[in-house]
C-alpha cells in the first residue's frame, strides 16, 4: 500500500480528465449507456493511459485541488467540442422539419432526454452508426489520450479566458451552423421551389385548396430529396468527423498555450 500510495494523486487527475470526457463527449454520455458502464471504462482507461503518459508524483496540497478542478474542464471543454461539433446533423435535421411542416411533432430523444425533429433524429441515428462503424469512437478516446501532449497534467494554469481560445469556439460554433446548413440546402432549396409552385398553382386554380393540397406534396417532396441526396449527407458527415477531430485539437493546442 505505502508503494501505491505516491501514485495515486496522479492517477486520480487522470481519471478527473477522462471521467469528464465521457461526461459531455458524443455516445459514451448518453442515458442509454448505463453510468456504472461509463465509470468503469473511466476506470480501467485512465489506469492505461497513467502508465503511458509517464505521470510525475504529486503532492496533496492546496494546489493540487486546483488542478482537479483543471482537469475537470479540460476534459469536459473537449468532450463539449466533439459534442458540439456532431450537432450540426441534428441542426440539419431541424432545418428540414422546419420546411417539412413536421418541427411541431418533435420527439423525445432517449439518448439525451430532450425532445429532437423527427429528420434530425432520423440522420443523428445513422450518423452515429457511421461514426461506430468508421471507429470513430476510438479516435475520439486518442483524441483525449494525446491531450497529454499539449496539457501536461501538472501545468496549473489553463488559458480559459484567452482571447484566442473563446474565438477558437465561436469559429467552430458558426461552423456547426455552416455544415448544418450544407447538409439541408438541398432538401430546404427544393421544398422552397415547391413552395413556389404552389403559390403559382394558387394564384391561376382558385378552385384547388392548396392548404389541403400542399402538406401532403411538400412531404412527398422532400422523402423523395431526401432519398435522392441521402449519399451526398453522408459524405458531409464523413468532412464532418475529420472536422471534430481538427477542432479537438486545436482546442488542445490553444489550451496548452502552443
Amino acid at each position: 500500500m505505502q508503494n501505491i500510495l505516491p501514485y495515486f494523486p496522479a492517477f486520480l487527475l487522470v481519471f478527473v480528465r477522462v471521467s469528464s470526457f465521457f461526461v459531455t463527449m458524443p455516445f459514451f454520455s448518453y442515458r442509454t449507456v448505463p453510468s456504472s458502464h461509463r465509470i468503469g471504462l473511466s476506470f480501467f482507461l485512465s489506469w492505461i493511459m497513467y502508465y503511458s503518459i509517464k505521470a510525475p508524483i504529486l503532492e496533496l496540497d492546496s494546489a493540487y485541488f486546483l488542478l482537479i478542478l483543471k482537469e475537470m474542464l479540460v476534459g469536459l471543454m473537449i468532450g463539449f467540442a466533439a459534442y458540439m461539433i456532431l450537432s450540426a446533423v441534428q441542426i440539419a435535421g431541424g432545418f428540414i422539419d422546419f420546411q417539412l411542416g413536421f418541427s411541431i411533432a418533435n420527439v423525445i430523444d432517449p439518448q439525451t432526454g430532450t425532445q429532437s425533429p423527427l429528420t434530425g433524429q432520423y440522420l443523428y441515428t445513422i450518423a452515429l452508426l457511421f461514426l461506430l462503424g468508421s471507429d470513430g469512437h476510438h479516435l475520439l478516446m486518442d483524441g483525449i489520450f494525446y491531450s497529454y501532449q499539449f496539457i501536461p497534467i501538472d501545468k496549473m494554469f489553463i488559458p480559459f479566458g484567452s482571447e484566442n481560445l473563446m474565438l477558437y469556439m465561436v469559429k467552430a460554433f458558426n461552423q456547426t451552423f455552416i455544415i448544418a446548413f450544407q447538409m439541408s440546402v438541398p432538401v430546404v432549396g427544393s421544398l422552397f421551389l415547391v413552395d413556389v409552385g404552389l403559390g403559382i398553382v394558387a394564384r391561376t386554380v382558385p378552385q384547388l385548396n392548396i392548404f389541403v393540397v400542399g402538406i401532403p406534396v411538400k412531404i412527398a417532396a422532400g422523402f423523395l430529396v431526401l432519398i435522392a441526396v441521402m449519399g451526398m449527407m453522408m459524405m458531409a458527415v464523413q468532412h464532418l468527423f475529420g472536422y471534430l477531430l481538427i477542432t479537438m485539437r486545436g482546442l488542445m493546442k490553444l489550451m496548452g498555450g502552443t
